[in-house]
């Protein structure tokens, strides 16, 4: 069964990697008929190969586990889709802490480093951004020992062809930099007067900053100075073409922006070149209720539509079904501000009254 399961998974993988294929073929044929190629027929078409490269070289969403309790070990195999996770998972409620307390000084954001299975944490106490490995058992500074970081409280990984750094929301400066992974020890400013609390970056590699202050968010493609703003900016309020207080930021495949509303109390959902939003959870004022949120921080989109949010208020992790009246609690979690997953469905979440890192593990019953 275990077997039927792998080739299932890579059979589909092959068939989906092999449709695109065709698009792009056909799609490079009819330029060629029309006799209509220009550069921006290029710049496209190069994306699309590249976006197929990277889905063909993406390493696999399949764990493969074992155990070891009974005579006989069963095999048991999880596939997780990329970006999407089964709505029928299930954590186990006891956090695992992974590291913390003598490393970090109130922690604000993280992601995972898939490519080497780290987790990267704004260390905004410390002024500095850390890694953790998984199996190690201390973690490496990585950006700001040199004292260039001013209480960082938002962290993402950038990695292509031509860049391999990290994009480090440095909240203190009032600025975001780009920080090199490999000899780094210099930080380079690519946005300045902004007092960063989200960061998100999209499939093209178009980046998005959630502003604290100025009460939006705003798209920068690579080269570009100021950008373009994609949610807010209207000021700070209640309505929906408005925003107070943005903290995280999620984009989906169709570059919608999804945005935690800290003061407002929900999660706000802006289509692409959309001038007002929807509310996607929350909303019903601030309250402990599965339809309410108390002051959301980070949050997670995949696939299917499905929010996760840290709700730090109320102390737990809320996942929130496409177009659903009420999110539920899959896990309870003292002021939790940053999440995020790894490629096994572990969910990995920021404490930060206890300055801890904690993993709640699936759980296989």
């Amino acid at each position: 069964m275990s077997r039927q399961l792998v080739r299932q998974y890579i059979n589909k993988h092959t068939n989906t990697i092999e449709t695109e294929l065709c698009k792009f073929t056909e799609q490079l044929r009819n330029i060629r008929e029309e006799n209509d190629f220009n550069e921006i027929h290029l710049i496209r078409l190069k994306e699309n190969l590249d976006e197929l490269k990277e889905n063909f070289v993406k390493s696999s969403n399949i764990s493969i586990q074992q155990e070891s309790s009974s005579f006989i070990s069963p095999i048991r195999v999880i596939v997780f889709s990329n970006g999407k996770i089964n709505t029928n998972v299930k954590w186990k409620q006891n956090g695992i802490t992974v590291f913390g307390r003598n490393e970090l000084n109130r922690p604000w954001g993280m992601c995972i480093d898939d490519s080497n299975q780290s987790i990267i944490v704004a260390d905004t106490g410390n002024n500095r951004i850390v890694e953790w490995k998984i199996g190690e058992t201390s973690v490496k500074v990585i950006a700001g020992n040199n004292g260039q970081l001013n209480s960082p409280k938002s962290v993402i990984v950038h990695r292509d062809q031509n860049n391999d750094c990290l994009i480090i929301g440095d909240c203190g400066n009032r600025r975001v930099v780009r920080w090199p992974r490999r000899n780094g020890t210099a930080a380079e400013t690519i946005l300045s007067n902004v007092s960063c609390h989200g960061l998100a970056m999209d499939r093209h590699g178009d980046l998005y900053i959630a502003d604290w202050d100025k009460h939006e968010v705003r798209r920068l493609k690579i080269g570009d100075a100021n950008g373009t703003i994609v949610a807010g900016g209207n000021g700070s309020g209640t309505r929906l073409d408005q925003l107070k207080n943005p903290y995280g930021i999620a984009v989906d495949q169709n570059f919608s922006v999804y945005v935690s509303d800290y003061q407002n109390h929900r999660i706000m959902k802006w289509t692409k070149d959309a001038k007002v939003g929807i509310v996607v959870a929350g909303g019903q004022g601030q309250g402990y209720h599965l339809n309410q949120l108390s002051h959301p921080c980070g949050i997670i989109v995949d696939e299917l539509g499905t929010l996760y949010v840290a709700d730090y208020d109320n102390n737990r992790v809320v996942r929130w079904s496409k177009e659903a009246a009420q999110g539920d609690a899959i896990v309870r979690q003292p002021n939790a501000l940053g999440l995020s997953f790894d490629r096994q469905g572990n969910l990995y979440v920021l404490d930060y009254s206890n300055s801890t890192t904690q993993k709640f593990e699936t759980d296989r019953n």
